[in-house]
């Protein structure tokens, strides 16, 4: 299982501290969280603190965009060291434009959809992503109760790709813990971001293992 701790939860006095955790530990990628305030109700991470992170680590790092329009900025997301972007399907009015922008410049493209967004939606563009995002919480903020119909929907997206025979990544976001982990794992989930459940417990990096042996 892909571990993708995100950087939401962490202690935003000490991010560099929490980075060089995260070195230590079996997360796979480093999961980046960037609001507008428009798309989603909060405000999060800019260039600057994607560059900070970037110098301190080799993991992926894992970004993911809550924001209205965000073609303009997406070499700036490069730039600033981004492995991966996942754009949401109900922020971007040409998504496939979006992607194409994103893979021509050297990134992995996901989509990411909210919870009422059907995966439906996604199966004229499904073959050009590497990775689809299932939001298990209403996107803005860290620490909400997971909706447990995302299990359901991780389930019935797994069936599509094996009939389609792809081999986009399936990353699950929102509420994650190591009760619903199991569930996610054989409904088909290959990636699992966790923010509170890895930063709140006496242990992050305990937690992280605990998760990639799921």
């Amino acid at each position: 299982m892909i571990v993708s701790p995100s950087l939401l939860s962490c202690d935003f006095g000490n991010v560099q501290r929490d980075v060089e955790m995260l070195n230590r530990s079996q997360a796979d990628w480093i999961h980046i969280d960037v609001m507008d305030g428009v798309f989603v109700p909060n405000i999060s991470f800019g260039f600057p603190i994607l560059s900070a992170v970037r110098k301190h680590t080799t993991k992926i790092l894992d970004v993911h965009l809550m924001i209205k329009d965000a073609d303009p900025y997406l070499a700036n997301f490069k730039k600033a060291g981004a492995d991966i972007i996942t754009v949401h399907y109900e922020a971007c009015t040409h998504l496939h434009r979006t992607i194409q922008a994103i893979k021509e410049l050297g990134m992995k493209a996901g989509v990411a959809l909210n919870p009422h967004t059907p995966f439906e939606l996604l199966s004229n563009i499904i073959h050009e992503l590497d990775l689809v995002l299932i939001m298990s919480v209403n996107p803005g903020f860290g620490g909400q109760k997971f909706i447990a119909n995302s299990v359901s929907k991780v389930k019935e997206l797994h069936s599509m790709k094996q009939q389609m025979g792809l081999n986009f990544i399936i990353e699950v976001d929102g509420g994650v813990n190591s009760d619903n982990a199991p569930l996610l794992k054989e409904a088909g989930a290959d990636a699992l971001v966790a923010g509170s459940f890895v930063f709140n417990s006496s242990s992050p990096e305990a937690t992280i293992e605990q998760l990639s042996r799921v």
